[in-house]
C-alpha cells in the first residue's frame, strides 16, 4: 500500500451513468485492486477492472434497483452487476462481500489502488502506456 492511510469502514455511493440507479455501500475496507484477468477487461471493455473491495457489506440500493442485472460467467465466480438501460458496471454483493466497481462512485474515494492482479493476462499493450502523450481533452 502506499502513503495514504487506508480506511477500515468505507461509505461509498455512486450511480449508473444514466443516473437510474443509485447506491450507498458500506463495509470494512479489504483492497482496492486493478485486475487485469480476461474476464475484467471483457467485461469492461478495457486493459483492466478496477474494484474496490469491501467485507461485512451492506448495500441500500437509493433508486432504480428494478433495473440492475448481475450476470455470473457459467463456471466461474466471475459476476458483474449492470445497469439495464447504460450497462453501467455496479457494485455485486457476493455474501456479505461487496466488489464495487470504482468508476461508478459519484465522488473518488480516499484510495489509491493496492495491488494490480493477474498480471500475466495483461493486455499487450498495456506497459507502453506511461510512454504515449496525455492530453486533458479530446485532442
Amino acid at each position: 500500500m502506499d502513503s495514504l492511510k487506508m480506511p477500515s469502514l468505507l461509505t461509498l455511493q455512486g450511480s449508473c451513468l444514466c443516473g437510474a440507479i443509485g447506491f450507498e455501500a458500506k463495509g470494512a475496507f479489504t483492497g482496492f485492486y486493478l485486475c487485469h484477468c480476461q474476464h475484467c477487461q471483457k467485461d469492461t471493455g478495457s486493459a483492466h477492472g478496477a474494484n474496490v473491495f469491501l467485507e461485512g457489506a451492506t448495500i441500500e440500493w437509493l433508486k432504480g434497483v428494478a433495473a440492475l442485472t448481475t450476470y455470473t460467467l457459467p463456471g466461474t465466480r466471475h459476476s458483474k452487476s449492470f445497469c439495464q438501460h447504460c450497462g453501467s458496471a455496479l457494485p455485486t454483493l457476493n455474501g456479505s462481500d461487496l466488489r464495487v466497481p470504482a468508476g461508478c462512485l459519484d465522488k473518488a474515494p480516499p484510495l489509491t489502488p493496492s495491488a494490480h492482479l493477474f498480471t500475466a493476462s495483461m493486455a499487450q499493450w498495456e506497459p507502453a502506456l506511461g510512454d504515449i502523450p496525455r492530453f486533458k481533452a479530446l485532442p
